[in-house]
């Protein structure tokens, strides 16, 4: 007679069961209720690479339920702040939005959403930036605005609202937010190929930002998204892919948008440079590099500096910050998106908000 560890989960283990011998009668409340098993603390190391694996391994990456399913449970175990300041609701809060990228499109590129969502805060709207540090790349999200001064694990969901309403930015580290998904890093980190959790850190913002772009590592997982989103009730949403398989909007050519209108209604079609009135460039001249030649290339872009090498990643810059302009709204077109952009980064209300957001939380992290 054998006898389950204290660390092992029998429910886990049906649901494992199911998923490997019967794939077709797993539903997306059997995703969800493995996903919690692990999240309560309750799975064995074994168990978390065999649900990750059996998932990847019967396509449920390719399935909007089930991806929505498991994006649910993580933001039911989320810790939300509460965007509330001098007792204005959410809704007089005003409209929050994000932009993302799942990572793992292999092209290393310059952390171009991270620094759309400064000049995009910059230029009005209030970015709640949700993410981690570098797990594909040389340098993440995190890693760069901590490289660039700022204390991001001193931001937790009881200052998320003031800390957004003064600088119109806010991170929001993954780990912190999302503290239950501890258990899964070790394994996810050892398994070393994609699982249905690699995309879903776009999907769960725990603000639920009101408009948002996302880009995707390919074009096929586009569709797959946006559906999930939809599920998932988000409206006002575009997923992009730039057409070499880039989880951004591409600087070199076409990029593909499957855009969530404010009915759940999903349209695709291609945008291009052109439609915001900049030149394309090959991706090899946006590459990213070392944390601190990122941290050095993001200086000179902030401070009107540019050097030759930077043009590229300038406009690559100017082209994802005017879509996301776009979509909230705040520009009538993609091209006007654009122009917004680059009178925001040439004003220097960029560095300014930047280095008033890295001095509030250092102030944060002196009073812990």
């Amino acid at each position: 007679m054998t006898v389950d560890s204290p660390t092992t989960s029998p429910h886990l283990k049906k649901v494992l069961k199911l998923l490997v011998h019967d794939p077709k009668s797993f539903t997306p409340d059997d995703a969800a209720s493995g996903l919690r098993a692990i999240i309560d603390g309750q799975a064995s190391d074994t168990q978390m690479a065999g649900f990750m694996t059996a998932l990847q391994a019967h396509g449920m990456g390719e399935n909007p339920v089930i991806l929505a399913a498991l994006a649910a449970e993580m933001l039911r175990h989320a810790h939300v702040p509460k965007l509330q300041v001098d007792e204005k609701s959410r809704e007089q809060y005003g409209m929050v939005v994000d932009i993302v990228g799942t990572g793992g499109d292999g092209w290393n590129t310059f952390n171009i959403s991270t620094t759309a969502s400064l000049v995009a805060a910059a230029a009005g709207l209030q970015v709640a930036k949700h993410g981690s540090r570098a797990s594909s790349s040389n340098c993440g999200s995190a890693d760069l605005l901590e490289g660039m001064g700022c204390s991001l694990n001193v931001v937790t969901p009881s200052n998320v609202a003031e800390l957004l309403s003064k600088h119109r930015f806010c991170f929001l580290f993954s780990s912190t937010f999302h503290p239950s998904m501890r258990y899964l890093a070790k394994t996810r980190r050892e398994l070393g190929f994609r699982t249905p959790l690699n995309v879903l850190g776009p999907l769960t913002n725990p603000v639920s930002p009101d408009r948002s772009v996302i880009g995707v590592h390919s074009k096929s997982l586009g569709p797959i998204m946006a559906e999930a989103l939809k599920i998932l009730g988000r409206r006002n949403y575009a997923v992009v892919c730039g057409d070499e398989n880039l989880d951004e909007i591409s600087i070199a050519g076409y990029s593909h948008v499957w855009h969530i209108d404010s009915d759940g209604e999903i349209s695709n079609y291609k945008i291009h440079p052109d439609d915001f009135g900049v030149p394309t460039h090959p991706l090899s001249a946006a590459a990213g590099s070392t944390l601190e030649e990122n941290k050095a290339t993001l200086t000179r872009l902030l401070s009107n500096t540019l050097e030759e090498q930077d043009v590229a990643i300038r406009d690559f810059v100017l082209v994802n910050t005017g879509f996301l302009l776009y979509v909230s709204g705040v520009a009538q077109s993609m091209k006007q998106g654009a122009e917004i952009a680059q009178q925001t980064l040439e004003s220097g209300k960029v560095k300014s908000l930047l280095e008033d957001f890295a001095n509030d939380t250092q102030a944060l992290s002196h009073t812990e």
